[in-house]
């Protein structure tokens, strides 16, 4: 790492009705260094680095990349300049192949035959081997995260931004990922990291820059301060703990049965004789990485897919030939991992969003009237109480930060007071303040004598909120086991498929 700026702002400011997004913000970052970017959910992180990548004009101050005045106009233009980005909410066209996809992102992109072998060779040589003829639809949102990186790494910038890059990486692949960077970095270039996994910024970031309410308001070195420290920065205050107490498993609410699903497509993950049982006051972690049929089981328990009779049972009730709307009446909520495109429509406002899965439930409608009164009442009552930083529920849903688009999602199904929820990673992209937030709602949920499952690559998570813990491999659901005295190395084991273990009994 050398003292030399390639990139550098100065008295930085953008406002959007109703909120000042970035305020006089000033920092730079320097050849060979990887650089955090730290803040709450709203903290105006997103808004800053899309003024860096040409996707949004600052109303206020300058930039400057590799010694030159930066103003893109857009987005290729800032290419052209030598900045690429990571982004947190994937960029990419379901229906074209990885390929096609990273094509789009070339000027000149050369015959596809050379850019499938580029493709190939880059993405093993870091550890991120992907496969350039699939289809995105077919990905996991790791996969697709995958392919997010392996599109800025074939740029070769001068600046690198990269958005939660391993929000939906496994630890192994993070830390191949890491590796990546440091080479990057020795190489020159230099990177602009924005996470909420602070432990990971404190074992691989230089320095850090921390925004609070769209200002500057510390810069650090992270290796010199523990992580509850750098939370401390970024909430202006202490962190809440976790409060785990008070729960009782009770009667079984849900139980699954020999479910067998067909792979939806010919990348997908099939679903092999999973069975389980969910007590009242009881949260149940699942594990795996990516692509293992996470999406898979919760579209089987959404009811998105239907399966065989008695595979999914409701305190007594089958539910096994019924879709999504009678199973939520009936008390079996779920909240998918792709909140933008699955779990919200990107272009309907919040008041709206409510209507997806809260209409019947909540009573927001009524023999197929739209009551939108109640609908904003209830959109606003989940933004009041999961702190969701947003000018009002008439605001779409792209128009929210990661973080806080997620509290919407999770905070809309916990206080439909679900008898079962199932949760697809619950803290993807949210700051440390707010996952904590998140947790706690969950743990009250089953407080309050419900039932909650936890599909999560975040191992510390499920450690944190789940009494017993599954792993999901290749489809197959291995024997639950208690969570409390779990080893790692044991979850590593029955992650790669070790599901010869003894039965934990509910």
């Amino acid at each position: 790492m050398t003292d030399i700026a390639v990139f550098r702002a100065e008295g930085i400011g953008k406002s959007y009705p109703g909120v000042r997004a970035n305020d006089d913000v000033s920092f730079s970052v320097r050849a060979g260094e990887i650089h955090a970017l730290l803040g709450e959910n709203g903290a105006g992180k997103s808004t800053l680095v899309k003024m860096i990548y040409g996707l949004v004009r600052p109303d206020d101050g300058q930039m400057w990349l590799a010694g030159s005045l930066h103003a893109p106009a857009d987005p290729r233009a800032a290419r052209a300049a030598g900045v690429a980005m990571v982004f947190q909410h994937f960029s990419l066209f379901d229906a074209l192949t990885v390929a096609e996809n990273i094509a789009l992102g070339m000027e000149s992109p050369p015959p596809r035959r050379e850019l499938s072998a580029r493709i190939t060779k880059v993405s093993h040589d870091f550890g991120l081997p992907l496969n350039p003829a699939r289809r995105i639809v077919t990905l996991s949102a790791g996969e697709r995260q995958r392919v997010e990186i392996i599109r800025c790494l074939l740029q070769d910038p001068r600046l690198l931004i990269m958005d939660e890059p391993t929000s939906v990486l496994t630890p192994q692949e993070a830390e191949l990922l890491f590796a990546t960077l440091r080479k990057l970095a020795a190489g020159g270039t230099a990177i602009l990291y924005i996470s909420h996994k602070l432990d990971e910024i404190r074992a691989h970031c230089d320095r850090a820059t921390i925004l609070r309410h769209g200002k500057v308001v510390d810069s650090c070195d992270p290796r010199a301060h523990s992580a509850r420290d750098l939370a401390a920065m970024m909430v202006g205050g202490q962190m809440r703990v976790i409060d785990r107490s008070g729960r009782q498993a009770g009667e079984v609410l849900l139980q699954v049965t020999a479910l067998s699903q067909p792979a939806p497509n010919a990348e997908g993950t099939a679903l092999k004789d999973v069975a389980l049982t969910l007590r009242a006051g009881e949260i149940l972690g699942i594990g795996g990485v990516a692509g293992n049929g996470q999406e898979e089981l919760l579209a089987a328990l959404s009811g998105e897919v239907r399966s065989a009779p008695g595979s999914v049972v409701l305190e007594g009730t089958d539910l096994s030939a019924q879709g999504p709307e009678p199973r939520r009446v009936a008390g079996l909520l779920t909240a998918p991992e792709d909140r933008l495109g699955h779990a919200a429509v990107p272009d309907f406002s919040l008041t709206e969003n409510t209507l997806l899965t809260a209409g019947a439930r909540k009573g927001l409608v009524r023999r197929g009237m739209i009551d939108h009164g109640a609908a904003r009442d209830y959109a606003l009552a989940v933004i009041q109480g999961f702190d969701v930083r947003t000018p009002g529920p008439h605001v779409p849903a792209r128009a929210l930060s990661g973080g806080n688009l997620q509290k919407f999602v999770i905070g809309r199904e916990v206080m439909q007071d679900p008898r079962v929820l199932v949760v697809n990673q619950p803290t993807w992209g949210v700051d440390a303040g707010a996952a904590a937030a998140v947790r706690q709602s969950l743990l009250d949920l089953a407080r309050q004598g419900a039932g909650v499952i936890v599909i999560s690559q975040d191992l510390d998570e499920l450690l944190e909120l789940s009494d017993r813990f599954c792993a999901l491999n290749e489809g197959r659901l291995s024997p639950p086991v208690p969570t409390e005295g779990l080893t790692l190395d044991r979850i590593g084991l029955m992650l790669g498929g070790a599901h010869g273990m003894e039965e934990a009994r509910p």
